[in-house]
């Protein structure tokens, strides 16, 4: 498993597309939703298995689909990997694998790409039957309906899917994976450019949240998720890390207010590693880069004390609560 071409010849990062897409349902072909039937690998440090994981807190369905964990530094393999090193003797203890690659090339002996977090893991079967990040958080929200604990919130909101999604598609393209072309771009062109367009929505949305608590008014959903999990990294990894460094999150103040709300509420900081973030992105090998890392020195900085403080964002709804229920 090499590692793949994601940098085209113009020097801009171009990501891979998600190999196991199957959708939930009862058709024949379609993934049953069955409780204890599925183990979801994430990756503290990766904002699209964050996301997945913040929903299925949200959700309740923690007793429902369990949950395994690959090391936040990637392991020293002439591949691109992710391992089992944090578990007892380095191995899942349900899966019974060291590498994530393993199951992937189970599932697909002509697997090539990046063996990728979130990945869904057929427990029953022992193989990868989803690891599309962009739709996980739809098909908990939609599909797995019956498993939602009591009184489970509303992020998907069935007379705002169409804006979520349209909203949601242009915060992957310029803010998600934003970040993610200025730092892999090879090229100064492909790197300006990534910039310029990623701090044009930051602030398009920092305008957008000064008469919104949240990106649809009053409530929480789904689109929030997902800037929540690039916003949260910004500051303390990809502002220096990814060179993405007109603005800190801290420098725009309805951004960093919303964000410090989110970062309060269970399911959000609660499952957010501030120091396993850090670590890969200062420290580990990435997957476009082969530079050597300053020294394997880690940033001491910021202080991440700071997201506990007072946000007063429930003036600008004039609401205490954060969900539609």
């Amino acid at each position: 498993m090499a590692k793949p071409l994601e940098v085209d010849q113009k020097g801009k990062f171009n990501r891979q597309t998600n190999r196991f897409t199957t959708v939930f349902g009862a058709n024949p072909g379609e993934l049953p939703v069955e409780a204890d039937r599925y183990r979801l690998i994430w990756s503290e440090i990766c904002p699209w298995a964050h996301r997945s994981v913040i929903v299925r807190s949200l959700l309740g369905l923690e007793n429902v689909i369990s949950l395994g964990t690959v090391a936040p530094l990637r392991p020293n393999l002439p591949r691109v990997d992710w391992d089992f090193s944090l578990d007892s003797d380095g191995v899942d203890p349900v899966l019974g694998i060291q590498y994530l690659s393993e199951i992937y090339l189970k599932t697909d002996p002509d697997y090539t790409g990046r063996p990728t977090v979130p990945a869904l893991i057929d427990v029953k079967e022992g193989k990868v039957v989803n690891n599309d990040y962009f739709h996980l958080t739809n098909y908990f929200e939609i599909d797995w309906a019956p498993f939602h604990k009591e009184n489970a919130p509303n992020l998907y909101p069935e007379d705002l899917r169409e804006e979520i999604d349209s909203l949601s598609e242009v915060i992957f393209h310029d803010v998600n994976n934003g970040v993610y072309k200025c730092g892999f771009a090879r090229s100064q062109e492909a790197y300006e450019e990534a910039y310029d367009v990623l701090f044009d929505r930051l602030d398009e949305l920092e305008g957008r949240l000064a008469t919104n608590r949240f990106l649809f008014g009053d409530y929480i959903t789904d689109a929030d998720v997902r800037l929540y999990s690039t916003l949260v990294r910004f500051d303390v990894a990809y502002y220096s890390a990814f060179k993405t460094n007109r603005n800190r999150i801290i420098d725009f103040p309805n951004l960093w207010g919303y964000l410090r709300d989110l970062y309060q509420t269970p399911g959000f900081g609660d499952t957010t590693n501030f120091h396993a973030i850090k670590l890969h992105y200062h420290l580990s090998n990435h997957i476009a880069s082969d530079d050597q890392k300053s020294l394997n020195i880690l940033p001491k900085g910021p202080d991440t004390s700071i997201f506990n403080t007072p946000h007063n964002r429930e003036n600008v709804s004039g609401k205490k609560e954060k969900f539609l229920f």
